[in-house]
């Protein structure tokens, strides 16, 4: 029992700790990871002490507690990094990690076997123990850890791409040091399975498996996070059981490495979960991640730090010069990676080129943590490796992360201001200034308001108001920063637009996703080619997709007419969406952007949202015009959905307000739920490809007896054609021909001829026995019938006046 309570005591003390070291730590303007770091070690000494000093007070009872919580290496990286890489997978931009993943894979994996083979074989010719040991000193500490680094670039506003090689780094170098120092350790203790192209291979095989079997569990938990249906709770835990599951059954019982499925399974959440959960939702999983993460990362710095006093105890003379060499190895390791290899990525065309200045913030910036320590203290309690190693690990590897905790982290600070990584460039500093300028007038003119509402504009000369008059609209912005400031800040507006439609239940989660991959081909468009480039992406997304022409093909084949129904209503809904978006896209743009960019800027941004606007309004009146009802249903539906989400914040307003009571609120709320749940359902478009309704469309065979237009329709099968579509092709052979029951369709001719319902084509190539004689495309949606080749003879013996129209409907086009 007594341990149960040393345990909460020790934990619960730490933790109120941290609570107080974080203002602290800012307060004294020190990076947090370095203030953990000191006290931990301060700690560890009484700690170390508090078995042979009796007392009863409640400090003493701590330092007790404290003492008795002996984790071990293996628990130290089992219970805290799963939410260590899951969080930092979580948060990072995985879009963005993806454009750089060559420079992050090179110093992921390539830098740590660098690293590894320089320091070892650096120490050998000095130190006691042998290579083995040396290169696994060098694989222990190839791990870096970005908690202190990545606080700092968030303090003084260091370049996104920064942030992101350096957290991209230290997601992946785990594994690759656990990998090397794990077959190391057991080279060392005799227990190694094979040679280096055998340790190759078990590497390759652990991060290409972790990286699938992560990015399926990460998949899976996209998939069953829809169906929560919003249970915040439930959505968080769902994460967190997903984060060690991933870890523990990749490394237990997959036999891949825990560490990278972590890191995948969270990247995938990062990338799909946007996607399919609300942004209200979405923003309270992030915070409560951050907050498992602050505290992960806090206990594991202390923990690890208080560790040092003991594995210091047997520190000698000797050890300083050893650990003076190994400073300088490791520094030079990562140096050969930045300016030796990483330059060859970016003369090959693999990677674009890293700054020089960049360069050497991740060179300094290479700060060594908790994990270090972890492996460390799992070499001192490994007893089948021999006594001098385990000192000698020991020593080094925890004498090596004071240094990095204690000379770079501090010193980072001042290495960035000094390559003037803190300061905006010209273009962003120019977009700052005119914003802010802006929000000031806005300031202003609202401080002016209040004071002639409360009468007491006579005190306003005497209170310091910002200048509220901008700057020149183009000063320092160039027309080509101008419009890509311009159509970068539209697409980060788009996608939370589309986020707004889903939170308010206007759009579904399916189509959400479509919407969102949309906007990201938007963004990553705008780097390729601005404006126009901007709107060939908005052009393809409005092209029928990949499971679009899946669901066509499924019904042409089989006759299944399910998905096809879902999928052409899915269209409709998207693009309806859309269009509300890029109406709420036109306000902005004149409201906020234009005034912030200038009157040339603001030119081409209306310009590129009505193009859009005109292409969409396109593509639903297609859909309309041949399925009207559906579509003023579906607009309806939409409304009603709007309305329902603008009565809930309305009553929201009240209870807030104090006007409703708690028991009348939730009274309400349920009654909407239960009117929403009705209102959600969509439903079912009809696509009208019933035989019979077809044929009946068809003037051609209006005048045959119902019992012959029983036996043509067992002889058609019913298509529906897409705008756009090519039907037949000029060159193919014929394999049937075509009535048009609904829709038009136009013969690509040197006089192009527009057919309509009731005309048909294709019919040439099978009278003639010859390949088709021009392109047919479809204007819009065609309900169709189509008459295969081996049941039109047959038809035309049955029918003599259809064999009569058709030969002279098709001696007609030849003469033509």
């Amino acid at each position: 029992m007594y341990d149960v309570v040393a345990t909460v005591f020790a934990t619960t003390a730490l933790l109120a700790l941290v609570s107080l070291l974080l203002p602290l730590a800012t307060r004294l303007s020190v990076p947090y990871a370095v203030l953990l770091a000191v006290v931990g070690v301060a700690l560890g000494v009484p700690v170390g002490m508090a078995d042979v000093v009796p007392g009863a007070s409640p400090i003493a009872a701590m330092l007790q507690a404290l003492g008795s919580l002996r984790l071990s290496g293996e628990a130290f990286l089992y219970i805290f990094l799963p939410t260590l890489l899951f969080e930092t997978a979580l948060n990072i931009d995985v879009r963005r990690l993806t454009d750089e993943i060559a420079p992050v894979l090179l110093m992921a994996i390539v830098a740590v076997v660098v690293s590894t083979f320089v320091v070892g074989f650096a120490l050998r010719p000095v130190a006691d123990v042998g290579l083995a040991a040396c290169l696994m000193l060098g694989a222990i500490l190839a791990t870096t850890d970005p908690v202190a680094v990545v606080a700092i670039f968030r303090d003084i506003g260091a370049p996104r791409r920064l942030s992101t090689l350096v957290e991209g780094e230290s997601l992946f170098n785990d594994a690759a040091a656990i990998a090397l120092f794990t077959l190391l350790a057991a080279t060392i203790t005799g227990n190694d399975g094979g040679g280096a192209l055998d340790g190759v291979a078990a590497f390759l095989r652990d991060f290409v498996g972790g990286l699938a079997f992560g990015g399926a569990a990460g998949w899976a938990v996209c998939v069953l996070l829809p169906l929560l249906r919003g249970q915040r709770l439930a959505e968080v835990t769902l994460t967190v059981a997903a984060a060690y599951l991933a870890f523990v059954i990749g490394d237990h019982y997959v036999h891949v490495s825990g560490v990278v499925a972590a890191v995948s399974a969270g990247l995938v959440l990062s990338h799909q979960g946007r996607r399919r959960l609300s942004p209200s939702s979405w923003e309270m999983l992030a915070k409560t991640w951050e907050q498992l993460g602050f505290w992960a990362s806090s206990l594991i710095f202390l923990l690890a730090a208080m560790l040092v006093p003991r594995m210091l105890a047997d520190l000698r003379a000797n050890d300083f010069l050893l650990l003076a060499i190994l400073v300088v190895s490791a520094f030079a390791a990562r140096a050969i990676t930045l300016f030796g290899l990483l330059p060859l990525l970016t003369a090959t065309g693999v990677a674009d080129r890293v700054m020089n200045s960049h360069k050497l913030v991740i060179l300094w910036g290479g700060m060594r943590g908790a994990v270090s320590l972890a492996l460390a203290l799992a070499v001192t309690e490994n007893e089948a490796i021999p006594p001098e190693i385990r000192r000698f690990v020991a020593i080094l590897a925890t004498g090596f992360v004071l240094f990095t905790l204690l000379v770079n982290a501090p010193t980072l600070r001042y290495v960035m201001r000094f390559l003037k990584l803190d300061r905006l460039s010209p273009e962003e500093q120019a977009l700052r200034d005119r914003a802010l300028a802006l929000a000031r007038a806005e300031v202003a003119d609202g401080i002016g308001d209040m004071a002639r509402e409360h009468g007491i504009e006579a005190i306003l000369p005497v209170i310091e108001t910002p200048p509220g008059e901008p700057p020149a609209k183009d000063a320092g912005l160039a027309p080509a920063v101008r419009a890509y400031s311009g159509l970068s800040i539209l697409a980060e507006r788009e996608q939370e637009l589309c986020r707004h439609r889903f939170e308010s239940y206007t759009v579904s989660r399916r189509v959400l996703a479509d919407l969102l991959t949309q906007t990201s081909r938007l963004n990553d468009s705008i780097k390729a080619g601005g404006r126009d480039a901007y709107l060939a992406a908005a052009a393809r997304g409005l092209e029928f997709g990949r499971s679009f022409r899946l669901a066509l093909l499924m019904q042409r084949w089989f006759g299944i007419d399910a998905l096809l129904s879902r999928a052409l209503a899915d269209r409709l809904e998207m693009m309806l969406t859309l269009r509300l978006v890029l109406h709420d896209l036109v306000r902005f743009a004149v409201g906020k952007v234009g005034p912030l960019l200038g009157e040339a800027t603001d030119a081409v941004l209306r310009e590129v949202l009505a193009i859009r606007l005109g292409e969409v309004e396109r593509s639903i009146a297609a859909i309309g015009l041949q399925y009207p009802s559906y579509a003023e249903t579906l607009q309806r539906q939409i409304l009603a959905l709007s309305a329902l989400r603008l009565e809930e914040e309305s009553i929201v307003r009240l209870r807030e307000e104090s006007i409703l009571s708690q028991e009348a609120f939730n009274g309400l709320s349920r009654e909407l739920a239960v009117r929403r749940k009705a209102q959600e359902r969509r439903p079912r478009l009809d696509l009208g490809l019933d035989r019979g309704e077809l044929i009946a469309r068809v003037k051609l065979f209006s005048g045959l007896s119902p019992a012959r237009q029983a036996e043509i329709e067992r002889l058609m099968r019913p298509r529906l054609a897409v705008p756009g579509e090519r039907i037949v092709r000029k060159g193919d052979r014929g394999d049937g021909m075509y009535f048009i029951s609904s829709g038009a369709a136009e013969v690509q001719l040197a006089a192009p001829v527009r057919l309509g319902s009731g005309d048909f084509f294709g019919e040439m190539a099978l009278i003639d026995d010859r390949p088709r004689n021009a392109d047919v495309d479809a204007l819009g949606f065609c309900q169709l019938l189509f008459l295969a080749r081996r049941d039109f003879d047959r038809l035309l013996e049955r029918e003599p006046a259809l064999r009569a129209h058709i030969h002279d409907r098709a001696t007609a086009r030849r003469a033509g």
